[in-house]
């Protein structure tokens, strides 16, 4: 079949859902009252629905009385009965494949069921959604005319007691059908390359001999393979390698300390950058217009949403509300049920609403890595925000970051500890320091009254990282790989102490 009739056929067989996601646009609160139904109907003989009375669940208000909010701690020994091959514990379908993720850096590695069902109604139906509505809103889009260059994890599928685990990008390569591997490179075989390193340059050599058209992976590592595609070409920007480049589907972690490095290599102004919420839990939301970041909340692929608000996240008192009770811009806690058997699982992320018609929202951190020693109340929106503007008022690029607070000792104030890896570093770091502390200021009035008059905080302390510091220490931590990722806020030094040590 010609290339251009290819492209034809696959923008008109993906342009067809719009209409069946105009449902769930529409009718939010009814979509996911008849997912949850269906959810605990179809789970009810499992042991955790027999031991939460399923079969007696009438309505929302049952289902959060019966059922505990779950972390994985509480969810483990399950975990590892069903990774022995134990079915029917909770989902009534064999469990096969588990996503093994540590979320960051920490050493402990959390495995995460993927059932059947949540691979194909969920991450392969949003991934195809993803693209509906990228060519929805871009009907000139050739994308189909060429090939998506993926980055996933650096992990070969392991077998266990006749289950088996890796990464998620393995697992969904290692599922794919058949005609999906032509549309994609690199082949598989290289895509699940376990040394990273090696893996890395393979992809390069690969990829530059085909024809390019769209590309996908975490920002951080992405930016390394593309500088490595431009290294070894020789070429000054990724169109002079792949002409008919047009978008780039990014997520993992925040775009915006990259975007001016990206803007270099792809300077087109009519080159698209598409985010989407993505995990091993699930595919939860996913930019669905070209002018803006908000993310659509994806709400029929198996996944029924509540929120604890962050307010009094924790606390023995803690709200937990679904979907129809969350206001714009507060932060919440996501909590998740799945159709991989994930039941009031708190997946350890935040976000904040921009709308609620639609449903849209913005990835502002993780519940766990924040900065409140001192009632500051840092967290990785706020951070994101004001490396971006210091960055921009300074001229300067970052490469990664991570910050620590610096305890109080004697009579001598708190502060925060940014170690801080540029490309481009600032003329001035003084001045970097200045403008960073302002915006922080500007953005978070907990952390601006914790300034004020260095009351109970000092100007943060900026250390500028030697090259390739955070690679180094992420491959000494064997953690090199599209799913790693670094630690940006955290209440204790550890990692800032371990970073300290390989300057």
């Amino acid at each position: 079949m010609p290339i251009p009739l290819v492209n034809s056929v696959a923008s008109w067989f993906l342009k067809k859902r719009i209409h069946q996601m105009e449902l769930f646009i529409k009718y939010p609160q009814e979509v996911q009252e008849e997912l949850l139904r269906n959810l605990i109907l179809k789970a009810r003989n499992t042991e955790i629905g027999k031991a939460h009375d399923f079969a007696g669940i009438k309505k929302y208000s049952d289902f959060a009385q019966r059922v505990p909010i779950q972390s994985y701690e509480d969810y483990q020994e399950k975990i590892e009965r069903s990774r022995r091959g134990e079915n029917n514990i909770f989902w009534p379908t064999p469990i096969k494949w588990f996503a093994k993720s540590s979320g960051t850096t920490n050493a402990k590695s959390k495995f995460i069921p993927v059932s059947d069902d949540s691979l194909e109604d969920c991450h392969y139906a949003a991934g195809k959604d993803m693209l509906c509505m990228y060519l929805n809103n871009n009907p000139q889009s050739q994308m189909f005319t060429g090939k998506s260059l993926r980055l996933g994890g650096s992990k070969e599928i392991y077998k266990n007691n006749g289950t088996s685990y890796g990464d998620l990008s393995a697992i969904l390569i290692d599922n794919m059908p058949f005609w999906a591997e032509f549309s994609s490179t690199p082949s598989s075989e290289v895509s699940l390359m376990n040394d990273w390193e090696v893996k890395m340059q393979a992809i390069v050599n690969e990829t530059i001999k085909e024809k390019v058209t769209s590309l996908a992976g975490v920002p951080s590592w992405m930016l390394v393979l593309l500088n490595n595609v431009l290294e070894t070409t020789g070429k000054g920007n990724l169109f002079e390698v792949w002409p008919a480049l047009e978008v780039y589907f990014h997520g993992g972690v925040s775009f915006d300390p990259y975007a001016p490095q990206y803007q270099k290599i792809l300077p087109k102004e009519e080159f698209r950058f598409y985010e989407i919420y993505n995990a091993s839990e699930g595919f939860f939301a996913c930019q669905d217009s070209n002018d803006s970041k908000d993310l659509l909340l994806l709400l029929d692929y198996g996944i029924f949403y509540e929120f604890i608000p962050m307010d009094n996240y924790g606390n023995p008192d803690q709200k937990i509300i679904p979907l129809n009770d969350v206001e714009i811009g507060k932060n919440y806690a996501v909590v998740i049920t799945t159709n991989a058997g994930l039941w009031r699982y708190r997946i350890g992320d935040t976000v904040r609403f921009t709308s609620t018609s639609p449903y849209r929202i913005k990835v502002s951190g993780r519940t766990k890595h924040h900065i409140n020693v001192f009632g500051e109340e840092l967290i990785i929106e706020n951070a994101e925000q004001a490396l971006k503007k210091a960055s921009l008022l300074t001229n300067c690029e970052i490469v990664d970051y991570t910050v620590a607070p610096i305890f109080m000792e004697g009579k001598e104030k708190g502060s925060h500890e940014w170690i801080i890896e540029f490309k481009t570093p600032p003329k001035e770091m003084a001045n970097f320091q200045k403008e960073l502390d302002l915006a922080l200021q500007e953005i978070n009035s907990d952390y601006e009254a914790k300034r004020y008059n260095n009351m109970t905080l000092n100007i943060p302390v900026i250390h500028q990282a030697r090259q390739k510091l955070f690679y180094d220490w992420l491959k000494k931590n064997d953690k090199l790989g599209g799913q790693h990722k670094i630690p940006r806020l955290s209440n204790s030094r550890q990692y800032v102490e371990e970073l300290l040590q390989m300057e």
